[in-house]
């Protein structure tokens, strides 16, 4: 054993290339076919220079005859922009990057000294999997790792980046990470792989078709950021530092910024006719200070919109409706997404400003028979049970149910208000007219009916579609003019920033999962 490390050391020192301990050209060459970096080419573009501190370093399997130093994992602490962060990065040109015993130790052991020094854990993913000559205790390796992902979730932030394969049960610890990066031609993820389904369904399927970047972050909703090359990718990555805490103790981000800015109007962003759509991130953009909006999950569930951003200097999240897709109505994959979110946010301290612009949760058999009930019911259970400052502005339609889930005074936003144009009520105009006047509509003479359905609407519509019944009962706390719609939620922010909102003793929830 001693002469197989000392001849492994040897091999580093005299290396022209110190940057790899062990080279296996064909895998080597393979990754350069496409464009994937070594795995110490990664450490040294992602962390600041010379910041990096490897940890055992000569680590090797004590079950397989071959013995590898670094056992395939490089492990570590390291900085971003002077952050402290856990690192750990897989080297696929260590047999194939699989998991062992000693692999998944060191995981464990850097992992472990993050929570203990409070800060965020990154995994650099590039795997096989679990390393089938080292059986059992392969997988007795990744449920050690699944456990700590979970037990640490919300103690410090945990991000995945998948810049190679990931199969099988090693795809679960970056699902239980908080954020996951994905590269276009170089990420895989899937359970089962293509030959495996092809064997066994007859189904033929590429792996960038099955569990590439873009069918994860459109389809399935497993990855929130894609980037085109891996150097994208750590610049997307050093992007979202800049608003996450460094533990859940941590104070909320801030920095500075200007002022002096002038800022769009966000009522000539939004037009007066309510069925006509709009880009919501337009008028996110004109409430949230200059340039700062980062959002989160693109291109999944487009009709919600969530992302990061400063506020008068205070990093915050933001849960918006997207009336250009589905005219902003909520469904499954909307309801999961916001509410996820929404739980991060409230794991690390960060306030909650919710935009709402909803004409009810998305109607069909298909979201009935796949669950909208149940998944439409975290969107709930994530407002009423976060803790940090809640902010939540009406700006057009708020009907039904989906005005109660996103962020409604009685699931304890803490601060609500209404532009004076927003509609608030159990049912659109025409929908209550239909069910509340029918009987007296269909009695009347028929060259009377229209007319009559159209002063019942207008009636309905001046008596309830309006926020000052709501502002009257305390549903809404203030309506504003949308051109003081920044500095209300920035008061807002500086009114509850020291909230102190203490739940009754428990174990824990039930989310309706």
């Amino acid at each position: 054993m001693t002469e197989i490390i000392h001849e492994e050391i040897k091999k580093r020192t005299i290396s022209p290339d110190a940057q790899v301990i062990v080279e296996k050209k064909d895998t080597l060459n393979n990754a350069r076919e496409i464009k994937k970096m070594r795995v110490r080419e990664r450490l040294d573009l992602l962390l600041d220079a010379h910041s990096f501190q490897e940890w055992d370093h000569l680590a090797v399997s004590s079950i397989i005859d071959k013995k590898e130093i670094t056992d395939g994992v490089i492990t570590g602490f390291g900085t971003i922009n002077k952050r402290k962060v856990a690192i750990y990065a897989q080297d696929f040109s260590i047999k194939g990057g699989s998991l062992g015993k000693r692999h998944a130790e060191k995981i464990c052991k850097i992992m472990d000294m993050a929570v203990k020094v409070g800060c965020p854990i990154i995994g650099i993913i590039d795997s096989g999997g679990a390393r089938i000559d080292e059986g059992i205790h392969a997988l007795a390796g990744y449920g050690s790792i699944f456990a700590r992902n979970a037990r640490y979730s919300g103690i410090v932030p945990q991000i995945s980046l998948i810049l190679g394969p990931c199969a099988g049960g090693a795809t679960y610890s970056p699902s239980l990470t908080d954020f996951i990066f994905t590269t276009q031609g170089i990420s895989n993820l899937f359970i089962t792989g293509p030959q495996v389904i092809e064997k066994a369904l007859h189904q033929k399927i590429t792996k960038e078709a099955l569990g590439g970047a873009m069918v994860h972050a459109k389809t399935s909703g497993v990855a929130h950021f894609v980037a085109q090359t891996e150097a994208d990718c750590f610049q997307m990555l050093k992007q979202l530092f800049e608003y996450l805490p460094n533990n859940y103790l941590d104070d909320v981000s801030m920095r500075a910024y200007d002022q002096t800015l002038e800022y769009p109007d966000p009522c000539d962003l939004v037009p007066a006719n309510f069925s006509q759509s709009y880009s919501i991130k337009r008028v996110i953009q004109a409430l949230v200070d200059a340039d700062s909006f980062f959002e989160v999950h693109e291109l999944f569930a487009a009709n919600m919109v969530t992302g990061f951003a400063f506020m008068g200097g205070r990093a915050v999240g933001i849960v918006a409706n997207q009336p250009s897709v589905k005219a902003g109505t909520i469904d499954i994959d909307a309801s999961c997404k916001a509410a996820r979110f929404i739980r991060f946010c409230d794991c690390f301290g960060l306030p909650v400003v919710t935009l709402v612009d909803v004409p009810g949760y998305l109607a069909g058999v298909d979201q009935e028979h796949q669950g909208i009930i149940r998944h439409g019911a975290k969107l709930l259970y994530a407002y009423a049970t976060a803790t940090v400052p809640k902010i939540t502005v009406v700006l057009r339609k708020a009907f039904g149910g989906a005005y109660i889930a996103m962020g409604s005074k009685d699931l304890g936003a803490d601060v609500n208000a209404a532009w004076p144009q927003a509609q608030i009520a159990v049912l659109a105009a025409s929908a209550a007219v239909q069910i509340l006047h029918a009987k007296k509509i269909a009695a009347a003479p028929q060259d009377e009916q229209a007319q009559m359905t159209a002063d019942l609407t207008q009636h309905y519509e001046e008596t309830f579609l309006n926020p000052t019944v709501a502002a009257q009962a305390g549903y809404i706390d203030a309506i504003i003019k949308p051109s003081d719609t920044r500095k209300f939620i920035i008061d807002a922010l500086a009114i509850t920033a020291s909230k102190i909102d203490r739940q009754l003793p428990r174990k824990h929830g039930n989310i309706p999962l």
